[in-house]
């Protein structure tokens, strides 16, 4: 039993933990640099969450210092060091402040105010939110008092996700949607707080010697603050659990039901939706062909508690007109699009063709013909006419002290469209 309890014990390896106290206390203020990292790592994970890249969001949470009195805090609460739960809660509090101006600040300039998938994604927390929290703050604190930290603080970071939530409350702020604000400002409360809590578990775990010594009655004080908190939070995570598994369950029983009834049938569905949240909830079905009758309505609206499928409604678009022409135009679009690259990647295929004209031999030529001309420089010209297709023309400039007759031009351009084997080409005289 010995040898299996000697597997589990945090003891082993554990760093002196005056040690581990000052690091803490060091790690908890946000002056100087860590004010100037953390607005930095800001603007990093706005820029990620503004053009939905993952990579850039990850990059900021790697840089973000605001573990530091978010632990802190842990550490104070588990000693009763009160100076050192005061202390981290100020810094919390200046960080937050400050990652919440400058968010908002860059999503109010930024021209782009889509909300992305990963700004959606920081707006309705849940139970696994605090889950994940919850045992990345037991990693991280686990990490910090190791003499051998190993690889995990980083993980933690990406893992705990303090960085995004703030974010996107400074762009719920600089939108004007109170709701996303919320929503996030809840996720990111949950990260702390449960963080904190996990840094409060393992430093009562790891005995750590106690500042303060206070009463039991203050004791039970602290125990009892703990369990409203998590409890205050832990509700409303739980109900939107619930809410996101009942909604991926819906859609389930949704596909399962528009595949059975209509794409087995052979019927191409141009546009779906589904509206959970609507009362009632709504199927939304346009056909590319079909055309359905009351009758037929009807029976398939009576067919969705075949599928568990209750207070639903099917609605059945028949004049598609709309939508087909919106189908058109975006292929229009996306047809406009692809040929205006073909005429890019011609036009730049010509322009490149230039250098196969050698000036200094075509000068040579030419001289032999007319002798009065000094110098030549030569260049394609492209232009398109409203078609898909470019028009590449050589225009030849001679340097000469005097201009060429009409007649002598005309059969320097016939010379020149021999040479190029163009049809046309135009010929100036250097002004």
């Amino acid at each position: 039993m010995n040898r299996i309890l000697s597997f589990i014990n945090l003891n082993t390896g554990e760093q002196d933990k005056e040690k581990v106290l000052e690091d803490i206390k060091s790690n908890t203020s946000f002056r100087g640099s860590n004010l100037w990292i953390l607005a930095c790592a800001i603007v990093i994970a706005s820029v990620g969450l503004n053009v939905n890249s993952t990579a850039v969001i990850i990059g900021a949470m790697l840089i973000s210092p605001l573990m530091g009195p978010i632990m802190g805090a842990g550490f104070g609460l588990g000693i009763f060091d009160f100076e050192l739960l005061k202390r981290s809660l100020k810094n919390l509090a200046i960080a937050t402040v400050v990652s919440l101006l400058v968010s908002t600040i860059y999503f109010f300039v930024s021209p782009f105010k889509e909300t992305q998938t990963e700004l959606l994604a920081r707006t309705s927390p849940n139970i696994y939110d605090i889950l994940i929290a919850f045992f990345g703050g037991l990693v991280g604190v686990i990490a910090i008092t190791r003499t051998e930290k190993g690889n995990p603080i980083p993980g933690v970071a990406i893992a705990t996700a303090l960085m995004p939530p703030l974010c996107t409350a400074g762009y719920g702020l600089a939108i004007g949607n109170f709701l996303f604000f919320l929503g996030a400002m809840y996720l990111y409360t949950i990260n702390c707080v449960f963080i904190c809590i996990a840094t409060f578990l393992i430093v009562k775990y790891l005995d750590y010697p106690i500042k303060k010594q206070i009463d039991a009655k203050g004791e039970k004080r602290v125990k009892y603050s703990i369990s409203a908190l998590i409890f205050i939070l832990l509700v409303p995570s739980i109900f939107f659990a619930y809410q996101l598994f009942e909604e991926k369950k819906y859609k389930q029983k949704t596909e399962l039901f528009v595949e059975n009834e209509f794409i087995d049938k052979g019927y191409t569905i141009l546009y779906q939706k589904t509206k959970f949240n609507a009362i009632p909830k709504k199927i939304e079905l346009v056909f590319l062909n079909k055309k359905f009758n009351d009758t037929e309505i009807v029976t398939l609206n009576q067919k969705l508690k075949e599928y568990d499928l209750e207070n639903t409604q099917l609605l059945i678009r028949q004049d598609t007109t709309d939508i087909k022409r919106e189908i058109l135009n975006e292929i229009n679009a996306n047809r406009n699009a692809t040929n205006d690259k073909e005429i890019l990647i011609s036009k730049l295929r010509n322009e490149l063709a230039l250098s196969k004209y050698d000036n200094k031999s075509i000068l040579s030529e030419i001289r032999i013909l007319f002798p009065e001309v000094k110098n030549i420089a030569i260049s394609n010209h492209t232009f398109n006419e409203n078609t898909d297709s470019t028009k590449i023309i050589p225009v030849l400039i001679y340097n000469a002290q005097k201009e060429l007759s009409t007649e002598e031009k005309d059969k320097l351009e016939r010379f020149l469209q021999q040479r190029f084997s163009k049809k046309k080409v135009e010929v100036y005289l250097e002004k």
